[in-house]
């Protein structure tokens, strides 16, 4: 069987003397592995960097197979990615986060907002907000969204400031304070009708973060008894420091 769809490279390691099993979050056909002949050379080595928006080609005699794949760039979003430390944190943050999606089960969606943020990778004022956003997508289509509508605890929708680590639901400012010291702090721009982008301060990016780190951790990574991948740590160590 075959199949042909665009991807975003996840990972690339070198199988044999000279090719390489590539990792793609594809369109239609989910996170998707297979084997590119060549891939260690120089003329494919360019296409195979992390980030990268392909055109892919795959080919496996059954469906559960490894299988042959043949690349072809669209966007070489991981060249841009090294002109900023930042930047290239952000790209390979989202990269291995992005592999605790379950293999070959498509999340479309996800997949246009994936584009959406590696596409203002060069806008430092604009793509770390973004980046959070998709975090807390992320947790939605793994089945752990957060509640960021109305206030847990009044039901209303105004001055919503704190979200409860126990169930993942806003909290007013009035019906939080005698918790505060528990809660953790929601960023406007998360909120619903909020632009994400300019004027968002670090601090908010920052707190966007730590949130999102918050239930991944708890509800995705500790029930699989995995840490936190090593880029996302950097990436929040690097913008701390801004």
């Amino acid at each position: 069987m075959n199949w042909s769809d665009e991807g975003i490279v996840l990972s690339v390691r070198p199988h044999g003397e000279t090719a390489a099993v590539v990792e793609l979050f594809t369109r239609m056909h989910g996170r998707h592995t297979g084997l590119v002949h060549g891939g260690r050379s120089h003329k494919k080595r360019p296409v195979l960097q992390t980030g990268n928006h392909v055109d892919a080609s795959w080919k496996g005699r059954l469906a559960e197979h490894l299988g042959h794949m043949t690349l072809e760039l669209r966007t070489g979003y991981a060249g841009a990615a090294m002109e900023s430390a930042d930047a290239l944190a952000g790209l390979t943050s989202l990269a291995a986060l992005a592999r605790l999606l379950p293999e070959r089960d498509p999340h479309p969606n996800l997949y246009e907002i994936t584009l959406f943020v590696l596409g203002f990778l060069d806008d430092p004022s604009v793509w770390p907000a973004l980046l959070v956003r998709w975090e807390l997508a992320l947790l939605s289509e793994l089945g752990f969204g957060l509640d960021l509508e109305e206030c847990a605890a009044t039901g209303t929708n105004d001055a919503l400031i704190y979200v409860s680590p126990k169930s993942g639901r806003a909290v007013s400012a009035s019906a939080g304070e005698p918790y505060r010291d528990r809660l953790l702090p929601l960023p406007a721009f998360l909120l619903k009708g909020r632009r994400s982008g300019t004027g968002v301060s670090e601090t908010d990016v920052v707190n966007g973060l730590k949130l999102s780190r918050y239930f991944l951790e708890q509800r995705v990574l500790a029930p699989r008894e995995i840490g936190m991948p090593e880029p996302r740590i950097r990436l929040e160590t690097l913008l701390q420091r801004r």
